[in-house]
């Protein structure tokens, strides 16, 4: 069975999908793009701004979800540069537990919704 997963805390769908959906004790989110819930706007226009606050978003669905960053099993980070890796990466070790990184697949592609410099997504355990 599975349940819908949706917080204000976070920027709503701008589609036909769900934050994140719940099934068996698993949470999978969306990918989450660096707009702030509170304006609706990107939350600034470098790379480490903009991954601080998709990982911001990752985290509000998971705590929605009643999950939490440190069990997240695996996510995936969509790039529109992969020029912006480095950057991304060092932002993105601030979200987790040292040694006990989930796994991680980077890929840069053509676009990203409304532009952005990143999109991230996880799967984590409830």
């Amino acid at each position: 069975m599975k349940q819908i997963i949706a917080t204000n805390n976070a920027p709503g769908a701008i589609g036909p999908y769900s934050q994140a959906v719940e099934a068996n004790g698993f949470i999978f989110s969306s990918g989450q793009l660096p707009v702030d819930p509170a304006t609706g706007n990107f939350a600034g226009t470098t790379i480490e701004e903009q991954t601080r606050q998709s990982l911001r978003n990752v985290k509000a669905v998971l705590e929605a979800a009643g999950s939490s960053m440190d069990k997240v099993l695996k996510t995936t980070v969509f790039l529109s540069d992969m020029n912006n890796f480095a950057a991304m990466n060092g932002i993105y070790a601030e979200f987790f537990s040292e040694g006990a990184y989930p796994a991680r697949s980077a890929v840069q592609v053509a676009r990203l919704p409304k532009d952005a410099l990143v999109e991230i997504e996880a799967v984590a355990v409830k």
